[in-house]
């Protein structure tokens, strides 16, 4: 029996207070203490949730974001409290930052469209000279983004998000801090399984005076990896790499003349495609976490979450 994809959900749970829907989360407040993501099998793109959603895609996510955060909380404390089950994970609400802390290491997607179309600086970053696509950079740079309540997120630099008081400078040094150390350690465990961390983001919020880590890391839809394997010898032949992200989607939808515009049409997702990227996303879960992908338990899912969560908030 073939497991139904969460498209939506429409929960009730004891004590829920709010209810907000996320490109790809349903997120539950409840009783104004803990957060309840559900992470849903939608999939966006150019800021667009795509028509279908994607087998699996939603459990592959929260589950290494799990193991990613769980790896990284020697270094920042984070919001999670439990993962009841494999799409679900239930948190503290924290008060967050309104900017993304994106951090590359080579210059890919939305950085290589900027430097390809002339630009030599991103977010206020200066980039040498002479740089091919996916070529590594001199060293890590940050190119926040503000977080964007509707459409798409923009580009943003360091000295406007203190000039606006987006961000209070010792808050703002602190996040620098964090988004270069996970990031660094994120490199060091991608490494070990073959792969090259390329480019990520970072979310964080507080409670009182701590910083948290938030929302997911080092997934496909947060992060880009290449294989380490071939990787100097695909750039000196000016090849693409062979990568594990969400960049294949937005390939695919970019070849059938979608980014997103207005008047522009979604492909057609037959169950073919949606197969293919549900088996693209288990593939990156089995490479950047080492061990097979254990698919959730067929039948219903939605009554499936429902229980699990359930009977977690009783327990806490």
């Amino acid at each position: 029996m073939i497991q139904k994809a969460i498209k939506e959900t429409h929960f009730n749970f004891p004590g829920q207070t709010s209810f907000y829907k996320g490109k790809v989360r349903d997120v539950y407040t409840v009783n104004n203490q803990y957060l309840v993501m559900v992470v849903s099998d939608r999939i966006s793109a150019f800021d667009v949730v795509l028509p279908e959603p994607i087998p699996y895609k939603g459990q592959v996510l929260n589950q290494i974001a799990a193991r990613f955060l769980k790896a990284t909380e020697d270094i920042v404390p984070n919001w999670v409290v439990s993962v009841p089950d494999p799409s679900v994970t239930i948190g503290r609400i924290c008060e967050p930052f309104k900017v993304e802390m994106v951090i590359r290491g080579y210059l890919a997607g939305h950085a290589w469209r900027e430097y390809s179309a002339g630009k030599r600086q991103v977010c206020g970053v200066s980039l040498p000279e002479g740089l091919k696509e996916n070529d590594k950079l001199p060293e890590p740079i940050i190119t926040p983004t503000t977080k964007a309540a509707v459409g798409h997120d923009e580009d943003i630099s360091k000295e406007e998000i203190l000039s606006r008081g987006i961000v209070s400078p010792e808050d703002y040094e602190q996040l620098e801090t964090y988004t270069r150390a996970i990031f660094a350690r994120g490199t060091e465990i991608a490494a070990k399984r073959g792969l090259i961390l390329v480019d990520t983001k970072y979310e964080f919020g507080k409670v009182g005076d701590t910083i948290y880590l938030i929302d997911e890391i080092h997934t496909p839809d947060s992060s880009r990896y290449f294989y380490s394997e071939g990787y100097e010898e695909r750039q000196q032949k000016g090849e693409p790499q062979k990568q594990l992200s969400k960049e294949f989607v937005r390939k695919w939808l970019i070849e059938n003349n979608f980014q997103g515009k207005d008047g522009q049409v979604v492909p057609e997702m037959t169950p073919e495609k949606i197969n293919e990227i549900s088996e693209r996303y288990i593939e990156l879960y089995e490479q950047i976490i080492g061990e097979p992908f254990v698919k959730a338990e067929p039948g219903d899912v939605l009554n499936r979450v429902e229980q699990a969560v359930n009977n977690e908030l009783q327990r806490l």
